[in-house]
């Protein structure tokens, strides 16, 4: 635990490593996880597929379970 999943339009192999080990370090300090514990994980959607793959897969089903959602937080 965690297990952090992350879906976003492509991006260069850097930039998620980057992406990544903030999350991780993050995930370390603020949430108290061991680094073994924490699995992480960036799947590229194509853009032409974000709505139907993404927007009304998961986002629209889990809207009551988001933090922030379309740039606006829920908290």
């Amino acid at each position: 635990m965690p297990y952090i999943k992350i879906k976003a339009f492509p991006k260069d192999e850097e930039t998620k490593k980057i992406v990544a080990d903030e999350i991780f370090e993050v995930m370390k300090k603020h949430w108290g996880c061991p680094p073994k514990a924490i699995s992480l994980s960036i799947e590229a959607v194509d853009p032409a597929d974000w709505e139907e793959k993404v927007v009304k897969a998961e986002i629209e089903p889990a809207k009551d379970k988001m933090f922030i959602l379309n740039g606006e937080k829920k908290f």
